[in-house]
């Protein structure tokens, strides 16, 4: 038994949370409903218009491995913090909730520790404005091969893909857990994240990936096509296995050329911060259990299920009591 389930790397990014209607989103400037990248100068003004800010660790695939956690599995994270208290605070809660965090905060680092201010819309969208600091330095250096080579799946985070040395970082992790017999995938993040690095990306899902997750415009923007069967049958000829999220419309999974389709429950969203990362969550911890994909695709519609309902991208009911009760 390998000392991991899963391994993530991304950026560790925490996550500054508020709720804002649409005329505050105008005035500021906020693109609703997608990730803007910001500089340090315009992150301290959207900070300082934040009304009853709630704190916590994110980033995508942070937020995944702290549902698995919850969900049991043995999970480890791969990420840049400053030795600020906003790094200190990331590093700590990752420990304390399950998820040993392999990286020792930077000391004296010239940047600091990378942060989101996410507005919340009355209609549940999220409008992300994140700061990126030292997250975006991670690199090869940062990843250690007997961690990779200790896991039996790692997860891997679109965002880094904006930096060499995040790709980089990538390939070395995945590499080491596969050859370790383990298996490497990877959350696309972003339509615009993929608009940026779209031959990057696909390269690295031929050569170095054994799964794919990913939601209905990121899949459609991999092959810039408005045709959604027509980007899935393309991912699904160099990917073993495509998993796609089509909000309230369901799952679409193709593996090994096998599609399914699996229907999910639609929720009327508070908050829809971390749906993609908690489907995720769900779906993987089915994943390392050998569970079928129909399955897996029924968990990870749990976990997005429960954390839409509240303010905060990761659970806060038992989310393995609640897939338990419902016989999976």
């Amino acid at each position: 038994m390998k000392k991991y389930q899963v391994v993530g790397i991304g950026n560790a990014v925490v996550d500054v949370i508020a709720t804002a209607d649409d005329a505050f989103l105008d005035q500021m400037d906020i693109k609703k409903g997608i990730m803007q990248l910001i500089d340090k100068d315009r992150g301290e003004i959207l900070y300082s218009e934040m009304k009853d800010r709630i704190q916590a660790p994110g980033g995508a695939v942070a937020n995944t491995l702290a549902g698995l956690g919850a969900l049991g599995a043995r999970t480890a994270f791969i990420g840049r913090v400053c030795d600020d208290p906003l790094g200190d605070f990331y590093a700590s809660s990752m420990q304390e909730n399950g998820t040993d965090f392999v990286n020792a905060p930077i000391v004296g680092g010239e940047l600091p520790t990378s942060r989101s201010m996410i507005f919340v819309s009355p209609d549940g969208e999220r409008s992300m404005n994140t700061y990126l600091g030292i997250s975006a330095e991670l690199g090869p250096d940062d990843v250690p091969t007997d961690i990779a080579s200790q896991a039996e799946v790692v997860f891997l985070e679109g965002y880094l893909f904006d930096k060499d040395k995040g790709k980089e970082a990538f390939n070395r992790l995945s590499r080491s857990c596969r050859s370790a017999d383990g298996k490497a995938g990877i959350a696309i993040s972003d339509p615009f994240c993929v608009e940026r690095h779209r031959n990057d990306f696909l390269t690295l899902i031929e050569q170095e990936l054994d799964f794919v997750i990913g939601n209905e415009e990121e899949v459609k923007s991999l092959f810039e096509t408005d045709n959604l069967d027509f980007g899935l049958q393309k991912l699904s000829a160099i990917c073993d296995l495509v998993v796609c999220t089509r909000g309230g419309d369901g799952v679409s999974v193709i593996s090994k050329g096998q599609r399914t389709e699996v229907s999910v429950v639609r929720v009327a969203p508070v908050d829809a911060t971390g749906a993609g990362d908690q489907f995720a969550a769900g779906f993987l911890y089915g994943l390392i259990n050998d569970r079928n994909i129909e399955t897996c695709c029924k968990m990870g519609a749990i976990a997005a299920g429960e954390v839409i309902g509240h303010i905060g991208p990761r659970p806060q009911e038992d989310i393995k009591k609640i897939i338990e009760n419902q016989g999976l």
